[in-house]
C-alpha cells in the first residue's frame, strides 16, 4: 500500500510538527550535500526552527557564499541600472568633497589662522576645544616624564647593586693579598726584598795631618744609620812625631 498524498498545511499537532521538522530537515541537508559533490556546485543551506534554532550547511562556508551572493546581487543591479549607480557615486564625492573641506577648515582653525569669519560661539567652542587638548597634552607629558623618572630609579638602583658587589669583591682581594704577604714567612721570596747597603772604611796605614771628617749623605730608603757610614781618622797611625 503506497503512501496517501501529503496536504500542504501546518500540521496541527505540535509532537508531529517535530518529528516531521527533523525528519525533512536531515533529508535536505543530505541532499544539499549531495548536489555539492556530485555536481561541484557551491551550496550553502540555512534553516531556523519554529523555535529559533539554527541549522546550516555550506559546501565551502555559509560566510562565504553569502559575500558571493552580495557581489553578484549588486553587480546585477549597476548593471541593470547604470544611471541609478552612477548617481549614487556623485552623491558620494560630494559627501567625501565637504567632509574633506570641513576638515581642512578646522585644522586651519586650529591653527590660529582664518579666525575673521567666525562668531563669538564658535570662538568660545574653539578655546575650549584647545583647552581641553592642551590639558590632555599636558597630563600625557607629566605621565611619560613620571615613566622615565621611574626607569631611571630603577637603573640607579641596580647600578647601585653592582657597585656595592665590586666593592666587597675588591676588597676581599686585598685583604687575602695582605694575608699572603704577611704568613709568608721566607724574606728570600718576598716580593719586596730588602736591600742592604755597607760602607768598607779603608783601615790600612796612612798619615794624616790635620783633622779632616767625611760624611755619606743618606740615601732615601736606605737601612744604614749615618754614624755607621762616617770613618773619622783624627790620629795618625804606624808613628808618633
Amino acid at each position: 500500500m503506497g503512501r496517501g498524498r501529503v496536504e500542504m498545511k501546518l500540521i496541527e499537532n505540535k509532537i508531529n510538527r517535530q518529528v516531521t521538522f527533523s525528519k525533512r530537515r536531515n533529508g535536505l541537508l543530505k541532499k544539499a550535500y549531495e548536489l555539492s559533490v556530485l555536481c561541484d556546485a557551491e551550496v550553502a543551506l540555512i534553516v531556523f526552527s519554529s523555535r529559533g534554532k539554527l541549522y546550516e550547511f555550506g559546501s565551502v562556508g555559509v560566510e562565504r557564499t553569502i559575500e558571493r551572493y552580495h557581489r553578484c546581487y549588486n553587480c546585477s543591479l549597476s548593471n541593470n541600472r547604470p544611471e541609478e549607480s552612477t548617481q549614487n557615486w556623485c552623491q558620494e564625492v560630494t559627501k567625501l568633497k565637504s567632509k574633506y573641506e570641513y576638515l581642512v577648515r578646522t585644522n586651519r582653525h586650529l591653527l590660529g589662522e582664518d579666525l575673521g569669519e567666525m562668531s563669538v560661539k564658535e570662538l568660545q567652542a574653539l578655546e575650549r576645544q584647545l583647552e581641553a587638548a592642551l590639558t590632555a597634552t599636558r597630563q600625557r607629558k607629566t605621565q611619560v616624564m613620571m615613566e622615565e623618572m621611574e626607569d631611571l630609579r630603577k637603573t640607579e638602583r641596580q647600578l647601585g647593586n653592582i657597585n656595592k658587589q665590586l666593592k666587597i669583591k675588591v676588597e676581599g682581594h686585598a685583604f687575602k693579598l695582605f694575608q699572603d704577604l704577611s704568613v709568608g714567612g721566607d724574606p728570600n721570596n718576598s716580593e719586596f726584598p730588602v736591600q742592604s747597603s755597607s760602607v768598607d772604611c779603608n783601615t790600612e796605614p796612612f798619615l794624616q795631618i790635620g783633622f779632616q771628617q767625611h760624611y755619606y749623605v743618606q740615601g732615601e730608603g736606605s737601612s744604614v744609620s749615618k754614624s755607621n757610614m762616617a770613618c773619622e781618622t783624627s790620629f795618625v797611625q804606624g808613628w808618633v812625631l
